[in-house]
């Protein structure tokens, strides 16, 4: 039985990270008032930047160095994912364009451009095939070397690659940075009022850009642990499901507030695979209890907009564009 729960714990973490990341970034990029929908597909940039960078360094490379494997997929997948939210803020912030279809273009353009280069990156070295990178996937599923030896204790604390890690220590200082920091108290301010802001002097378009830019890329990264992590250095067109918009639900249900996103992470990701620790259920049961965070994200939503407690709230200018000529 114990051993039972903690394989159940394990999964709901190994689940929950790639959400914790697009939580955590969309958290950042929303206390600056922006409503980035583009998530889903800026988590498929990153993912498939990170194959991409990994694929051309194994590719030309004999013997791969372990550094190397791990940072350049790193890098491509930060650069990449922060091109998309970089586009975007030009989108959103400088031309003014609607915040909800600009985002929900993102995801279409981010998904459709990781399709392909997975579909066709092969090809274009002469292979055919799937991408495997063994290599690569396997130094960022490396999990710390005591694990085994701590039993099912080991398994829920220590099993996981560094991955799992750097996303709970970013979610925890990005709460300490937005509440403790004269950066975050003038971030959250801009998404507040950013007229207020702009009249105390504060550079609201560039705390705007730069939300959303660092927002976008920690969300890339929750792709790129899918791909690494998760399925070990491979690629399947449309394998990250709905995890984009669960991670953006999650936002919802952890009050904007990237500390809370990391058990909320966690209880999403158990949620999301309950169904295959109870048995005898049906398609149609299955299907209904994957059903349960958005359920429980709504129930979430309707509670803290009936007790309208400021500080559960969201950012009151978030999607609204700011004109400062308004102001």
């Amino acid at each position: 039985m114990i051993s039972t729960i903690a394989s159940f714990i394990n999964a709901a973490i190994i689940q929950g990270i790639p959400l914790l990341y697009g939580a955590t970034g969309e958290i950042i990029t929303e206390k600056s008032g922006n409503l980035n929908l583009g998530i889903p597909g800026i988590m498929y940039i990153g993912g498939i930047s990170g194959i991409v960078g990994g694929y051309i360094y194994e590719y030309y490379t004999p013997e791969p160095v372990a550094a190397l494997c791990i940072l350049i997929p790193l890098l491509s997948s930060l650069l990449a994912s922060a091109l998309m939210a970089l586009i975007y803020s030009f989108l959103t912030i400088t031309l003014r364009a609607n915040q909800n279809v600009t985002g929900l273009a993102l995801t279409t353009f981010g998904v459709g451009v990781g399709n392909f280069l997975g579909g066709s990156l092969q090809s274009f070295f002469g292979k055919s095939g799937s991408i495997s990178l063994l290599t690569t996937g396997n130094y960022f599923k490396t999990a710390l070397p005591f694990a085994d030896d701590l039993g099912d204790f080991g398994k829920v604390f220590f099993s996981y690659g560094f991955l799992a890690y750097l996303a709970v220590i970013i979610a925890i200082a990005a709460g300490f940075i937005l509440n403790k920091t004269r950066v975050g108290l003038n971030l959250r301010a801009v998404g507040e009022s950013p007229a207020t802001a702009d009249a105390a002097g504060i550079n609201v378009t560039r705390y705007k850009y730069v939300a959303t830019c660092v927002g976008g890329a920690v969300a890339g990264l929750g792709g790129l642990y899918f791909v690494m992590d998760y399925i070990a250095g491979a690629w399947t067109n449309d394998g990250f499901g709905d995890r984009g918009w669960l991670a953006i639900a999650i936002v919802i249900f952890a009050l904007w507030k990237p500390n809370l996103a990391i058990p909320c992470s966690f209880i999403f990701g158990g949620l999301y695979i309950i169904c295959t620790y109870i048995p005898g259920l049906s398609s149609a049961a299955k299907e209904l209890i994957k059903m349960l965070p958005y359920l429980v994200t709504i129930v979430v939503l309707i509670v803290i907009s009936a007790r309208k407690r400021r500080e559960n709230q969201p950012p009151a200018h978030l999607g609204l564009p700011y004109f400062r000529e308004e102001r």
